[in-house]
């Protein structure tokens, strides 16, 4: 005999800080029916095992470990007795927001909601993804599993490391490592830029005399039953290894931080738009996807740099599910909206399309440019009329951007076609 199919009206597909923060801002925004399926054990997410500070600067005005500032939200969603369920894991989420769930207490449970918020993070790019030349040797690991390894297993995977690429992860498990008595010799990143934000390179690199190779990459791990070295060589302008300019490091470790991916099997399945881009879902300004009453928000819908974006941009879902339960539901993407544009050096924009009649007062923009760029302006056109223009000094792919729309602005522009967010020279 099957079971009945639940009744909830806003159901939370993750518990990490993207989850709790859309819980507790659909709670506080009235719809008191929230349901949190995480499926790990605990909530908190990868902040878990982010054990360093540095979170939590623009939300609570202080520097946070990772666990820390996960305790707040968890705090938060205690205070407000949001049910949650641990070690779930989703299966299958139906256009028509049916959920179908299983844990080892519940077996398989199926929940009708009223809204669904998505807020399943990311993962890693595996080795598998970068076609690295030799064995598949032990030693070879991705930096969040070397971080767990360290922070939660109390593990040290290896005495000599070398990372490839620079993204924060590897970035801080440089450090990391280093003070857990391990040498690293280097970080290698096959682009001219670092993937990580500054303040890491910094702090994480230069602060302890690790190198920083820009337009390098490995290009051979030897090693048949463990990595005995690695070759590291410059590669040129199409990103191909230059003959005559490799390097063999003597390793035991071979640390990848090679860039992130939203987790969105579920997101597919359901037949959500995903961005070519981002491999995130494509949303408007509420931050709905293409199918209505399915929110999306934090690394899910496309990779963050700092949590505390991750916790604002995770509570507009919120507020804006609670918003759709209670009746003030509009179409799916595909049929609304003003497009915005991303061009000329800006790689994306969240959101992609913008419904004027519908949105707050102001709208945050976030975006990620190409390539480093200097002294170059940051431009807002509707239409062909430009409503923004400011300098940035400096801009780098591994910091997020954001230009803010103001309502007045675009409802003052009658048959308002299109938004470009773009940068300029002069």
């Amino acid at each position: 005999m099957s079971k009945a199919i639940e009744q909830r009206a806003i159901v939370v597909v993750g518990g990490g800080p993207a989850g709790l923060a859309a819980g507790i801002a659909a709670y506080e925004a009235g719809q008191t029916d929230v349901l949190i399926l995480e499926r790990d054990t605990q909530l908190g997410g990868i902040l878990n095992q982010c054990i360093h500070n540095g979170f939590g600067l623009h939300t609570f005005k202080e520097e946070l470990t990772g666990p820390e500032y996960a305790a707040r939200y968890i705090q938060r969603a205690d205070e407000l007795g949001i049910e949650r369920r641990l070690g779930t894991m989703v299966l299958d989420i139906s256009q028509d927001r049916i959920v179908t769930a299983v844990s080892p207490t519940e077996g398989i449970t199926q929940i009708k909601a009223g809204a669904v918020i998505l807020a399943m993070g990311c993962r890693e790019r595996p080795r598998g993804a970068l076609a690295t030349p030799g064995y598949r040797p032990a030693g070879v690991y991705s930096a969040g599993t070397a971080q767990r390894l360290v922070n939660i297993e109390g593990q040290l995977p290896g005495r000599e490391v070398v990372i490839l690429g620079s993204g924060d992860i590897g970035l801080i498990m440089a450090r990391r490592m280093t003070l857990e008595g391990a040498h690293v010799a280097c970080v290698a990143e096959i682009m001219p830029y670092s993937g990580g934000l500054k303040r890491n390179i910094v702090q994480c690199l230069d602060d302890f005399g690790i190198p920083l190779l820009l337009s390098h990459t490995v290009v051979d791990v030897e090693g048949r039953d463990r990595v005995e070295a690695v070759t590291i060589a410059e590669v040129d302008e199409h990103l191909r290894p230059i003959a005559g300019t490799e390097v063999r490091y003597p390793c035991d470790t071979l640390m990848l931080s090679v860039g992130l991916l939203p987790e969105n099997e579920l997101s597919r399945e359901a037949g959500v738009e995903l961005s070519t881009v981002t491999r995130g879902p494509v949303v408007d300004q509420s931050l709905q996807t293409s199918i209505p009453g399915i929110f999306a928000c934090g690394n899910v819908l496309h990779v963050h740099d700092l949590v505390d974006f991750v916790s604002q941009e995770a509570a507009a879902a919120g507020a804006n599910a609670a918003r759709y339960v209670a009746g003030g539901s509009h179409d799916a993407v595909d049929s609304r909206g003003v497009p915005v544009s991303a061009e000329n050096g800006v790689r994306y924009t969240v959101p992609s399309f913008v419904d004027v009649d519908a949105m707050d007062d102001t709208l945050t923009v976030r975006f990620r440019v190409a390539n480093e760029y200097r002294n170059r302006y940051v431009s807002v056109y509707l239409d062909d009329e430009r409503i923004q223009h400011r300098k940035k000094r400096v801009m780098a792919p591994g910091e997020m951007e954001q230009v803010t729309l103001k309502k007045a602005d675009l409802a003052a522009r009658e048959g308002l076609a299109k938004i470009t967010v773009m940068l300029e020279e002069e």
